[in-house]
């Protein structure tokens, strides 16, 4: 029996049962839906229904129906005939890999927008859906927190994700927006575990140079910092000079270090909306377990791995216990991490600013330079530069209702 398939496309002004009341008419005619899309902008409504029917009086009716339906409820309806042919070449794409595209700044400009989009473009990728990730925002009231993010589903095929990337974050730096491109797995739709350094990462300082200021030695501490997150010198060896430094400084000072930190703006919401939705966290630092462990139980965190400072009588020492923990050591316990809890390394996501960060960003599923230095944005997979650290959940796809359901 021959049959006919067409797509539908409806506008006008929302309002309840519309949907229910247009594949009802469907329905009376045996309609078989083939594909079924909506979406909603300032109340007006766009809905797409591709459906196939059989050829003859059915076919004519059920259009001459669906115009009458969509008239009474004060609805443009459009009709679009589809041949066989095309059906088949666009059920053939279904198989073609997937990516999200995730766009984010304090505002998005429509050039921010038109960039990207010309790169997919470029790339004969196709664009699936388009979302709002953030909620709508005032025109009157000002926002102390302003941000916006689109997240873009695309499929195609690409030769290397690296010119894709590279393209992307030239965007980024000549218009100032974050723009994340992922493959759209099973990984990234199943994150488990989130690891941050913390030194100018989950807090927004570096406490050694805090240390160093207190111990009258802050100008020397804070160049030989500052080279280390350049990577102009080897980690290990800035952080003996620097604990030498420090010898002498007393214990007392540390707690008031401690209750002082100046938490990074989103941290909060993004380890309380982590934690609401099942991950597991940790804190990687090359900084110091005493104040790893302050943000353990302020925050909630799961694991902290740091160094260990040596006190005695009261006073630094200028030494450390144990193993220093490096860019190579908080990979290797991203990963130790990871098979204690059963997850699989695709499953992480790593967030830090420093070269010493850029082993586990590269390990872990998701790698995400935050706020960080050039060195390291360049060799990341993502980063956040234009908001704060609840961005990350901007790019595991999250909704600002899902995020703010979580304070409630």
């Amino acid at each position: 029996m021959a049959s006919d398939i067409f797509l539908l496309n409806i506008s006008g002004q929302d309002k309840p049962g519309l949907t229910a009341t247009l594949t009802d008419v469907l329905a009376a005619y045996n309609a078989k839906i083939l594909d079924i899309g909506q979406a909603n902008i300032h109340d007006t409504l766009s809905l797409g229904i591709m459906f196939q029917i059989k050829s003859g009086k059915k076919s004519s009716g059920v259009l001459k129906d669906l115009l009458f339906k969509s008239y009474e409820l004060g609805l443009t309806a459009k009709f679009k005939p589809i041949s066989l042919n095309d059906y088949e070449k666009w059920v053939s794409l279904q198989g073609k890999d997937r990516y999200i595209v995730t766009i984010l700044g304090e505002n998005l400009e429509a050039k921010s927008i038109s960039e990207v989009t010309k790169v997919v473009s470029d790339k004969d990728l196709n664009i699936d859906a388009i979302k709002r990730l953030t909620g709508r925002t005032s025109l009157v009231h000002k926002s102390d927190y302003p941000r916006a993010c689109i997240q873009l589903s695309v499929r195609g095929g690409i030769d290397t994700k690296s010119e894709i990337t590279a393209k992307f974050m030239q965007i980024s730096k000549d218009l100032d927006v974050d723009i994340a491109f992922q493959e759209d797995n099973m990984y990234r739709r199943n994150r488990r575990l989130v690891c941050f350094d913390m030194d100018s990462t989950l807090i927004q300082t570096e406490v050694i140079d805090e240390l160093a200021v207190l111990a009258g030695v802050g100008a020397e501490v804070k160049a030989i910092t500052e080279s280390a997150m350049q990577g102009e010198i080897d980690f290990n060896q800035s952080f003996k000079q620097r604990m030498k430094l420090l010898k002498g400084l007393s214990e007392d000072v540390l707690k008031d270090v401690a209750i002082n930190l100046p938490i990074t703006k989103g941290a909060r919401r993004l380890i309380d909306t982590l934690k609401s939705y099942g991950f597991k966290t940790a804190i990687l630092s090359g900084g110091f377990t005493y104040f790893g462990n302050y943000l353990q139980k302020e925050l909630g965190i799961d694991y902290v791995f740091a160094n260990q400072l040596e006190i005695k009588d009261g006073l630094l020492t200028g030494n450390y216990l144990g193993e220093i923990v490096d860019g190579n050591k908080k990979a290797e316990y991203l990963r130790e991490i990871a098979k204690q809890e059963g997850i699989n390394i695709s499953q992480t996501i790593a967030v830090g600013d420093g070269a010493n960060d850029l082993p586990m960003l590269n390990l872990a599923g998701l790698g995400i330079a935050f706020h960080a230095k050039p060195k390291v944005k360049d060799n990341a997979q993502s980063a956040i530069s234009s908001i704060g650290l609840d961005g990350v959940l901007y790019l595991l796809g999250y909704h600002d209702r899902h995020i703010d359901l979580v304070s409630e």
